[in-house]
């Protein structure tokens, strides 16, 4: 029997402008283009705008799911993904969407965990 491993689930914490941590707008159709892509299939979303101009987004996918949040005022995001393998290995395409989150928010990383699951 060979064992299943689930996928890459990737957790950072990242440094950007208050200018991209603001815009909730930008990174909705940042991640629809990047789902859209990466023919990954978007069950559910829920965004969510905060007093200081912060957001949240959870997006859920048939892969798994992907998630912000964001602080402006001490510029800085936390972001995750993870990209189940079910029917095959969705490691790349996780790689992928970390690499074009960090690249539009031209963030700095600050930590970056990779967990195999």
């Amino acid at each position: 029997m060979t064992a299943y491993r689930p996928g890459l689930h990737l957790l950072s914490t990242f440094r950007a402008s208050p200018n991209f941590l603001t815009d909730v707008v930008s990174c909705r159709t940042l991640f629809d283009q990047l789902i859209h892509s990466l023919s990954l299939t978007k069950v559910g979303e829920v965004y969510h705008d905060f007093p200081n101009g912060g957001y949240t987004a959870v997006i859920c996918l048939t892969e798994s799911h992907v998630s912000i949040h964001t602080w402006p005022e001490f510029e800085i995001a936390t972001f995750d993904v993870f990209l189940s393998n079910n029917l095959h290995d969705n490691t790349p395409k996780a790689r992928q969407f970390y690499d074009g989150v960090l690249s539009h928010f031209s963030g700095i990383e600050l930590s970056k965990q990779e967990i195999s699951r």
